[in-house]
């Protein structure tokens, strides 16, 4: 029997060591099968993404040709070329991936097929608008009706891509219990046989562990990736509402700024010619057309400004002067109930900025805010040198980091919700009752702050009041350059000896209006339709001081015929006039350097000062 001990201590040595090896090995073949497992979660995960990524380029390229068929600029077709060349690609390598479930593998040829055609449709539209052909309204159903029978074979496959990620997730789960029970168990029968095993059963549940780390920061980056992108597409709308508005507005400005110069220009002429002898019944009526046209202008500038293309003429301007000079325009604007304070800083930097439309700005913010204090309240005007960063230019796409020059305005008034306030700056949006807001004022300030290369940021809460502020960008040149100055107030000026003016508008009743105030004010008067009869007078007339044009003609432009007419006579005095600038005379919202410009509508007063300083060679800009 003694002899049998060693023996059967062998034994169950032996025994013992096979039970281990079966456990260890039992629980590497889990593992194994758990990475299997892990392996084609992945593989889903990365379907799943490649169909997300698939139906987010083929929209990119459809909002590109949206924006080409909208705008005319190739600009805008980058995306759709980008995707055209690709797409197949795209899809040989998404049917690669599932080539394992014969499903989906021809799920992935339907979509090849529907994606095709789309892109025949886009392409289609593309052909007709470079061809100069109309567009039916009606062919863009198709086009719709075949993007959503894509989007709905995309999102089936995605769902059966997420049955199948839910199954193996749950087998994953499932063999990782079972390879933690196995490592319990070659832990406990380690013990037995020494530190040895147990290093290793520890070092394989680490492992383990490490896994299922992975895979959980492997979704918590899936899902950020997806607010991400959801977020990159909602600032792409809010960017295409916006260009859409903006196109809405530039395309009717032209005409109803002529229309008005004609209304304003006119009865400028009548008060005049009535005197002072006149009706008073009738200059009353004169008074009060005038002021509703004036009152439609500024609708049209506000329009404009919304749009970024208004005229902006920047100049180093010092914004506490600025400021500073309005109190007494805001006193009796804001009335009695609201106390204004200016808060100026020292050492303030000066704006590159347009100061008219700065202080039209200001003013705009200043009246809002006394109408979110019915009850009376205190405005606060403050100015300071700010710098944004790198890190709040990350957070905020449309903000160059440097220096700028801060003015904040800030009222104790009602407030704004959240909602209102992503809302501020749309056009025509306004929390006031009927007839008492155009929803205009604050999208006047948004366009002219960002066409002038700024920032403008809401803080409000209800009931705390309200803090809007624009960062103007800083001006780097020489202190010496003079900043703001208010209008002078000089009496009208007129012709000095024989002047003569060439006036150029294809709209007949504007130019016989301006013709009409220009001799009201001395001037000898030549006129011409369009840029080809004004190159003829140029020719035969043998003396012109200055040519007063329009710039949106048929045939030759304003800045064109300029050219021309600036060749055959050097020095020749140019002023030009519009109702609505393109990119004749302003590039990225700024006129260019020498160039007078008398925007529509315009007063008999603003004619005749504007005339005087080219003249002269006071104006340019």
């Amino acid at each position: 029997m003694p002899a049998l001990r060693p023996e059967r201590s062998i034994i169950i040595l032996l025994l013992a060591l096979l039970v281990v090896m079966t456990a260890v090995s039992g629980t590497y073949w889990l593992y194994r099968s758990q990475q299997t497992e892990m392996a084609w979660v992945n593989h889903t995960l990365r379907v799943e993404n490649r169909l997300s990524m698939l139906l987010s380029r083929i929209q990119a390229a459809e909002s590109g040709q949206r924006g080409y068929m909208l705008t005319r600029q190739e600009d805008f077709l980058a995306p759709f070329d980008d995707f055209r060349s690709r797409w197949r690609n795209e899809v040989q390598a998404l049917k690669m991936e599932v080539r394992d479930n014969d499903d989906q593998s021809r799920a992935v040829d339907t979509l090849g097929v529907m994606i095709g055609q789309r892109i025949a449709l886009l392409q289609g539209g593309i052909d007709l608008r470079r061809a100069g052909r109309p567009v039916d309204p009606d062919a863009f159903a198709p086009g719709l009706a075949m993007m959503a029978r894509i989007r709905a074979q995309i999102a089936h496959m995605k769902a059966h891509e997420e049955q199948l990620l839910r199954a193996r997730t749950i087998d994953a789960g499932r063999l990782s219990t079972m390879v933690t029970s196995g490592l319990a168990l070659c832990a406990a029968l380690v013990i037995i046989l020494g530190l040895m095993a147990l290093r290793t059963a520890q070092r394989r549940v680490s492992e383990a562990v490490a896994s299922r780390e992975a895979l959980s920061a492997a979704n918590a980056e899936l899902i950020a990736e997806g607010e991400r992108r959801e977020a990159a597409q909602a600032q792409l709308r809010q960017v295409q509402k916006m260009e859409s508005i903006g196109q809405l507005t530039g395309g009717i400005a032209h005409d109803f700024n002529n229309m008005l110069a004609i209304v304003i220009g006119s009865l400028d002429m009548a008060r005049r010619r009535l005197g002072t002898d006149g009706d008073p019944r009738v200059a009353k009526g004169i008074d009060n057309a005038t002021e509703g046209a004036q009152r439609a202008a500024q609708l049209t500038a506000r329009l404009l400004a919304f749009s970024r293309q208004q005229p902006l003429d920047p100049q180093p301007t010092d914004v506490n002067k600025l400021v500073g000079g309005m109190s007494e325009l805001l006193r009796r604007t804001i009335g009695e109930d609201v106390r204004v304070e200016s808060v100026l800083a020292g050492g303030l930097w000066r704006a590159s900025i347009d100061a008219n439309q700065l202080e039209s700005a200001i003013l705009n913010l200043c009246v809002n805010a006394r109408d979110a204090m019915p009850g009376g309240g205190r405005l606060t005007i403050e100015t300071a040198n700010a710098h944004l960063d790198d890190g709040y230019a990350l957070t905020h796409a449309e903000v160059t980091p440097g220096q700028y020059i801060l003015v904040s305005v800030t009222d104790t008034g009602t407030g704004m919700p959240p909602d209102v306030v992503d809302r501020a700056f749309d056009p025509f949006f306004t929390t006031k009752g009927v007839g008492k807001g155009t929803g205009l004022g604050l999208s006047q300030v948004f366009g002219f702050v960002k066409q002038s290369r700024g920032h403008v940021k809401i803080y409000s809460e209800p009931g705390e009041g309200t803090v809007i502020k624009i960062y103007l960008p800083r001006y780097y040149g020489a202190e010496t350059v003079q900043g703001y100055a208010a209008p002078a107030t000089d009496s009208l000026p007129r012709a000095r000896g024989e002047e003569i003016i060439l006036v150029v508008e294809d709209e007949d009743r504007v130019r016989h209006m301006s013709v009409d105030s220009l001799r009201e004010l001395g001037y000898t008067v030549v006129q011409a339709s369009d840029g080809e009869q004004a190159l003829e007078m140029l020719t035969i007339q043998p003396r012109i001081d200055m040519l007063f044009t329009d710039i949106v003609m048929p045939g030759i432009n304003g800045r064109q015929l300029a050219d021309r007419a600036t060749t055959q006579r050097p020095g020749l005095k140019i002023l030009y006039t519009t109702g609505y600038t393109r990119n004749a005379i302003v590039h990225n919202g700024m006129l260019d350097p020498g160039v007078a410009l008398l925007a529509k509508p315009f007063t008999f007063d603003q004619l005749a000062t504007k005339v005087r300083q080219v003249l002269d060679g006071d104006a340019a800009g």
